[in-house]
């Protein structure tokens, strides 16, 4: 392994409920940004990553997004909708904590890909939801 691919700290393979994450969202790309939309819409005053999902979400949608930004970032809706994760989504406030881990990781993986207008779109998309 390079230097750099140990500083962002990928070292550790995906998980099965990550891979299936990948693989679904390969598959149903409109599916999983509805999904996504709608559940970050209905949890957007109580998730504290919120912006960070609507901004994928926005980043996504763009058409200037090459399709390997598109595909990391769609693995990781995929991953924030599954009803089935490493922690369940019902458990009290720890059941999000894996989904903003993946979130972030995205993220961080593609970060220059999401621009300033996916944010602006994402905390006007918030401050709707108030």
């Amino acid at each position: 392994m390079d230097n750099t691919f140990r500083q962002q700290g990928w070292q550790e393979p995906f998980t099965v409920a990550e891979i299936a994450a990948a693989r679904r969202a390969a598959r149903d790309e409109a599916g999983i940004l509805a999904e996504a939309l709608a559940l970050a819409r209905k949890l957007a005053r109580a998730l504290p990553f919120s912006e960070d999902v609507l901004a994928a979400y926005y980043c996504v949608r763009d058409k200037r997004t090459s399709a390997r930004v598109k595909l990391i970032l769609l693995a990781a809706l995929a991953y924030f909708v599954m009803p089935i994760d490493a922690i369940p989504d019902i458990i009290p406030v720890l059941g999000f904590t894996d989904d903003a881990a993946v979130m972030a990781a995205a993220i961080a993986a593609v970060r220059g890909a999401i621009l300033p207008e996916h944010r602006d779109a994402a905390r006007d998309l918030i401050a709707d939801a108030e």
